[in-house]
C-alpha cells in the first residue's frame, strides 16, 4: 500500500533491519510477564526526529550528515518501553510548508494534511498502529482530522524535543497518532514527564471530574471554519450534548487577527534563526515554499520579535482566565476537509490559538464532509491537564459512537 500512499521515506533493507529490532525487543524482554507497555508495537517516528541508524533527512534535499543529530529522547522513551521502529515517515520539508509525496489514505486524490504527513497517513492506512509527529502550529491536529485518525498534542515542553529539528522552539511540541485514545494512552504515558493517570471520581479535581464541561469559543476564530465543518460540528455539539455534556458558548479571541499576527511574527523570526547557518550554506538547496518563509523571519527585528513574545504571555493569561469554570474547549480540528491535490498542506488556522497557549489538544474523528472525507472534533484542555484531558477526550469519544 505505500507504494501509493507513500507515508514512509524511502529505506533499504527495512524488513530485514524491523526483524533484527523485533528479535532483539524479544531477547530483551522474553517473559510475557515482564514486558513493557510498547512491546513490540510498530511506531512511526516523523523525519525530523532523529533515530539511530537511520538519516534525518527532513524532507529536504540537504546532505543527511549535515543534519545529523543524536537519538531523540522520544525515540529513546519509545524503545525502553519495548516500541519497534518501524521507519521514518515523511514530512513537509524542515515541517514548515512544502509538502512531501504523501497521499491521503481516505482519498489519494486529497492531501493527507501536514507536516506531520506521513505519521497521519501511516495510522489511517494501518501501516502502524502508533506513528508520532510534531506541531509547531497544526501539525499534528490538522492532519490526523484530514486522515480521520485520533492524535494528541500534549502541553508545550511536556515531552522533551532534544533530538528533533526545530522550527520554531517557542511553539515546537511532540504528538501522537493512533486510531483512538486507548491506542495512545500508553504511548503518551510512555514519553510525557512525570505522567500521573487521572481516575475521574479519585478527588473532586475541576469543575466536573466525570464528565467535563465543554465550551465552544465563539467569535472570529470559530467562523474560520467552513460552513460545512460548522454544520457538522454542531450537530456532533448537540449529541454530546444529548449525552449529559454541560456545553457553555463563550465569546473570546475578538482580536483574532492580531493573535495570527503575532504567532507568525514569533514563528517566522524563530525559523530564520534555526536555519541560519544551514540556510546560508544550502540556500539553493532549500524549496521555494520553505525558503521564502526563511526571509519572510529574516525581516522581521528584534523589536518587533520581543513585542510579539509579551503580546502573546498577554494572550496565554486571557485565556487561562477564559477557561474558568471549563474543562475542555471544543471546535472543530479544521476548517473542512482535506483540500484536493498535493500541492498544500490545508490551513492549520483552528489550531493556531491553541498551540500559541501551549495547550494540550486531542482530535477525535467527528462526521464527514459530503465528499466522504473525514472530520474531526478539537478538544483542548488546560495546561499541564493532559491526563485528564485523555480521560475526558475517552468520554467524548464514546459519545460521539464515531469509532
Amino acid at each position: 500500500m505505500d507504494r501509493e500512499i507513500q507515508a514512509f521515506v524511502p529505506e533499504p533493507a527495512r524488513t530485514e533491519r524491523i526483524a533484527a529490532e523485533t528479535a532483539a525487543v524479544t531477547a530483551r524482554w522474553p517473559d510475557p510477564a515482564d514486558r513493557p507497555p510498547l512491546f513490540g508495537v510498530p511506531v512511526g517516528i516523523k523525519d525530523i526526529i532523529h533515530v539511530d541508524a537511520l538519516p534525518t533527512r527532513a524532507g529536504s534535499a540537504l546532505p543527511p550528515e549535515a543534519l545529523a543529530g543524536r537519538q531523540a529522547k522520544v525515540v529513546d522513551r519509545l524503545r525502553a518501553a519495548g516500541a519497534v521502529i518501524a521507519g521514518k515517515t515523511v514530512t513537509a520539508e524542515f515541517a514548515v510548508l512544502a509538502p512531501g509525496p504523501t497521499r491521503n489514505p481516505q482519498n489519494p486524490a486529497h492531501t493527507p494534511g501536514g507536516s506531520s504527513s506521513g505519521s497521519a497517513a501511516a495510522v489511517a492506512a494501518g501501516m502502524v498502529p502508533l506513528a508520532v509527529g510534531t506541531q509547531t502550529v497544526g501539525s499534528v491536529i490538522r492532519p490526523a482530522a484530514y486522515c480521520g485518525v485520533t492524535a494528541f498534542k500534549p502541553t508545550y515542553g511536556r515531552i522533551p524535543v532534544d533530538g528533533v529539528i526545530a522550527n520554531a522552539p517557542s511553539f515546537d511540541t511532540l504528538g501522537l497518532f493512533a486510531a483512538d485514545v486507548a491506542g495512545l494512552v500508553p504511548a503518551v504515558a510512555a514519553v510525557c514527564d512525570n505522567w500521573r493517570p487521572y481516575e475521574p471520581g479519585a478527588a473532586p479535581v475541576g469543575p466536573s471530574p466525570v464528565l467535563p464541561v465543554l465550551a465552544v469559543p465563539e467569535g472570529p476564530y470559530l467562523e474560520c471554519a467552513g460552513a460545512e465543518a460548522l454544520d457538522v460540528f454542531a450537530t456532533r455539539v448537540e449529541r454530546l450534548r444529548a449525552a449529559g455534556f454541560a456545553v457553555r458558548r463563550i465569546p473570546v479571541m475578538a482580536d483574532f487577527e492580531q493573535i495570527r499576527a503575532q504567532l507568525f511574527t514569533m514563528n517566522r523570526y524563530e525559523l530564520a534563526r534555526t536555519h541560519a547557518e544551514w540556510f546560508a550554506e544550502y540556500g539553493a538547496l532549500y524549496r521555494p515554499e520553505t525558503a521564502r518563509a526563511i526571509r519572510e523571519g529574516q525581516a522581521i527585528t528584534e523589536v518587533e520579535y520581543t513585542r510579539a513574545q509579551r503580546e502573546r504571555v498577554a494572550f496565554r493569561d486571557r485565556m487561562a482566565s477564559a477557561m474558568d469554570g471549563i474543562d475542555l474547549w471544543i471546535t472543530p480540528s479544521a476548517t473542512g476537509p482535506a483540500p484536493v491535490g498535493l500541492a498544500t498542506t490545508g490551513s492549520s488556522v483552528m489550531c493556531l490559538p491553541w498551540s500559541n497557549a501551549g495547550l494540550p489538544s486531542l482530535t477525535l474523528p467527528a462526521g464527514h464532509a459530503g465528499n466522504g472525507l473525514p472530520l474531526g472534533i478539537q478538544c483542548v484542555g488546560a495546561a499541564g491537564n493532559d491526563e485528564r484531558v485523555l480521560v475526558w477526550g475517552a468520554a467524548v469519544e464514546a459519545a460521539l459512537g464515531e469509532g
